[in-house]
């Protein structure tokens, strides 16, 4: 198949690409990218010669070029990554959330319609169930509970993806993930945020008591579960995809510090975050069921794999660490 990638040199659309390409999953990938701070094609240095990749630098809302890209390349399928992805982010700034992760999921879902696209897997997130109070996990039937307005922002636009299937039978596939992790990923997610602070001995900022609970979803195994979706999943359907590993977040600090050699004295309580969820826990059972699909990465292993990359790719991290990553940092942490 010939596949369109939204969000192609983000963290996981990137991974998603090179293990496509590496695994030979597709005939030919077009990537489209904005390349916001979070896109970088250095993600994708593996393949950018590869005759089978093509990059465009363009905006999913720019319907025009949406709908001459698909004329252009006729894709089988769309697996749209392209999104606002970050809760602090989204309270810092609501407005760009609403416009990519909406508006945005529009303008594709309507050119997809009308060059009559055979499969349109839409990226989600396990953020819009909300807190999920023990011994519960959510199922794709759980009422959505969004707190923040990016998870309000990825809600919206599951509804109208999925709306489009309901009313126009645009073949859509809806996946819903927790929290990813792995190399390459934009070091102001907690993972890489932490490993980059520790490796430069600098304070580790955790939100409140730091026992905010997630599952932990090694990225390449987010990947194979979206071919999975792609490939085996019914359109008008939603999949959740998880780890089956959740930790506090505290503990998921001091597993990094303990794999580094790090004091633990290093983490420093901040000023929670408003609308913070408490716990995130699904099941995925359904994607098992009627895939096979399983995560294979073990957390201990992913997240040493994870603290090695960062460790042999100090330099990509720098890079990405300057300029705005630097002013996003201190207005967000400062004075907490």
């Amino acid at each position: 198949m010939k596949w369109l990638v939204t969000g192609g040199a983000g963290f996981i659309g990137s991974a998603f690409i090179r293990l496509a390409l590496r695994e030979g999953w597709a005939a030919r990938v077009v990537n489209l990218d904005k390349l916001t701070y979070a896109g970088n094609l250095e993600n994708l240095a593996e393949v950018q010669e590869d005759a089978r990749y093509r990059f465009v630098h363009g905006d999913i809302c720019d319907t025009a070029l949406v709908a001459r890209l698909l004329e252009e390349e006729r894709p089988e399928a769309i697996v749209h990554f392209a999104a606002e992805s970050h809760v602090d982010r989204s309270i810092l700034g609501p407005a760009a959330f609403v416009e990519t992760n909406v508006r945005g999921t529009f303008s594709l879902l309507e050119a997809a319609r009308a060059a009559g696209v055979e499969r349109f897997v839409h990226v989600s997130t396990d953020e819009v169930y909300g807190s999920i109070e023990e011994p519960h996990e959510a199922d794709e039937t759980w009422p959505l509970r969004p707190s923040s307005p990016y998870s309000a922002s990825k809600a919206g636009s599951d509804l109208l993806a999925l709306s489009y299937f309901a009313t126009f039978r645009l073949p859509v596939i809806v996946t819903r993930a927790s929290n990813n992790y792995g190399p390459y990923q934009f070091p102001e997610k907690l993972i890489p945020l932490m490993i980059s602070n520790a490796l430069e001995d600098k304070p580790l900022p955790i939100y409140g008591d730091g026992m905010q609970v997630r599952d932990w979803l090694y990225v390449e195994d987010h990947c194979r579960a979206i071919r999975a979706a792609l490939e085996k999943g019914e359109p008008g359907e939603i999949y959740n995809i998880g780890g089956s590993r959740a930790l506090p977040n505290r503990r998921v600090v001091e597993m990094i510090l303990d794999i580094l050699g790090k004091p633990y004295s290093l983490m420093q309580a901040v000023k929670d975050r408003p609308g913070h969820d408490r716990r995130y826990a699904i099941t995925t059972e359904k994607l098992e069921k009627i895939s096979g699909w399983r995560p294979a990465v073990p957390f201990e292993e992913g997240l040493e794999r994870t603290i090695r990359w960062y460790q042999e790719n100090a330099g990509w991290v720098a890079r990405v660490k300057s300029g705005e990553y630097l002013r996003y940092y201190e207005q967000n942490y400062a004075g907490r």
